[in-house]
């Protein structure tokens, strides 16, 4: 076809200069006019059969990938319908997994808010130790004796200098009216067991024959001689109480200034947790949350 068009394209241009030598002017014209159109024709049909010849290519490639799409759609149709039956089977299995998941992530939840439920309760007593501490000692410099609570334990840290004299063990008088107090709150919690901890600073004490070998013989001693104040003269149960020495080894400053040590040195009175309590708190939650 290509070839028959350009055959013809020669003829149509040759045709004009044959006819020039044998046709009026008048003819030759109206031939010329022709052959432009017919020229103008050409192009026109040219470029509409290349953007056919672009179009057929591109709908050629389109076939052929949906070819490709028949293809594997027909390779996994037999695949899936083959498992139609093992998806039935997983699909009862998976519902059975589910619904026991569901239970226990039941179960885990209620945990959680017996946990949540006991912890309120233990910090509710925990505030309400600290509020009574603190009315006892409203009176007592803030910088001899605080009162703080840490992860839910109540400390009560009392400075060296209100409860003995430098190197002594033996407790002040002014230190029994603060014990005093502190005994009072401590009677009135009957549930409550609690540990008394000396603190020492890090200057080696002057040895006192057998008795004071250390800053551990110190800080033991002091801490048994709050104990027995609080057990003999404020009829603290004993049985509820445990004396520790802690020598120098936890300070809260720095051992090299006068201050720091000055801080260091102190007896503190340790709320103890009763963890069994918590744990049957949790048990009764879990115990009716099942019925």
């Amino acid at each position: 076809m290509y070839y028959k068009m350009k055959r013809t394209l020669i003829l149509l241009i040759a045709i004009p200069a044959l006819l020039a030598s044998c046709v009026s002017q008048k003819k030759y014209t109206a031939l010329e006019a022709d052959n432009k159109e017919t020229k103008d024709l050409l192009n026109s049909a040219t470029v509409r059969l290349n953007t056919c010849i672009d179009e057929k290519a591109k709908s050629d490639a389109s076939v052929s990938a949906l070819r490709d799409q028949i293809t594997f759609l027909k390779a996994n149709n037999q695949e899936l319908i083959n498992n139609m039956g093992n998806l039935t089977t997983l699909s009862q299995k998976g519902a059975e997994n589910l619904e026991r998941s569901l239970e226990s992530l039941k179960e885990k939840d209620m945990r959680i808010t017996r946990m949540q439920d006991a912890v309120t309760r233990r910090d509710s007593v925990t505030l309400a130790l600290v509020t009574s501490l603190k009315g006892a000692l409203v009176d007592i410099n803030d910088s001899d004796i605080e009162v703080n609570v840490e992860k839910g334990v109540v400390f009560i840290s009392i400075s060296d200098k209100l409860l003995f004299r430098s190197g002594s063990y033996t407790v002040t008088a002014r230190a029994k009216e603060v014990l005093g107090k502190v005994a009072r709150v401590i009677n009135d919690k009957t549930d409550l067991e609690f540990m008394v901890e000396g603190h020492t600073d890090n200057v080696p004490v002057k040895k006192d024959s057998d008795v004071l070998v250390d800053n551990w013989d110190l800080s033991v001693k002091r801490a048994t001689a709050v104990v027995r104040i609080l057990q003999n003269d404020f009829l603290v149960d004993p049985a509820r109480m445990t004396a520790a020495g802690r020598s120098s080894y936890v300070p809260l400053e720095d051992n090299e200034t006068l201050s720091g040590r000055a801080k260091n040195r102190r007896t503190r009175i340790v709320v103890l947790p009763k963890l069994d309590q918590f744990f049957d708190l949790l048990e009764k939650g879990m115990e009716a949350a099942s019925k």
